[in-house]
């Protein structure tokens, strides 16, 4: 079955580009990895809620955007042992450079698909 680990985080606006290079130079090691897709979505819509938000979830400070991502993996394990390896190895990760965001209010998690319909189109 196959596994999605998920993420949100705050970028700072004036650090899009930054961040997408980011997630582009770090692409080559998750697929060398086993990493089957993944998608990086840059908030154009995502107003702050009453009780609940994605704004809320990050701590969204002004001058940023949230952003809201994710990486299909064949199976869980493949994920994890992805996972381990990178956190192992630093010098799979020196080409990404540093992170264009505040890690302290990332959050990440897996999960296992319920429901899929349709094809994921290309951006």
């Amino acid at each position: 079955m196959s596994y999605v680990h998920g993420f949100l985080l705050a970028v700072p606006a004036d650090r899009k580009e930054q961040y997408r290079r980011h997630a582009a130079d770090a692409w080559p090691v998750f697929e060398k990895l086993g990493c089957l897709y993944a998608q990086e979505n840059w908030g154009v819509d995502v107003e702050p809620g009453k009780v609940t938000s994605f704004p809320q979830a990050v701590k969204l400070e002004q001058g940023e955007v949230v952003v809201f991502a994710w990486m299909i993996w064949p199976d869980r394990a493949t994920c994890d042992a992805a996972w381990a390896q990178m956190m192992a190895d630093p010098t799979l990760t020196e080409g990404m450079g540093d992170m264009p965001f505040d890690g302290m209010r990332m959050m990440w998690g897996g999960f296992e698909p319920l429901f899929v319909a349709g094809t994921a189109p290309a951006a």
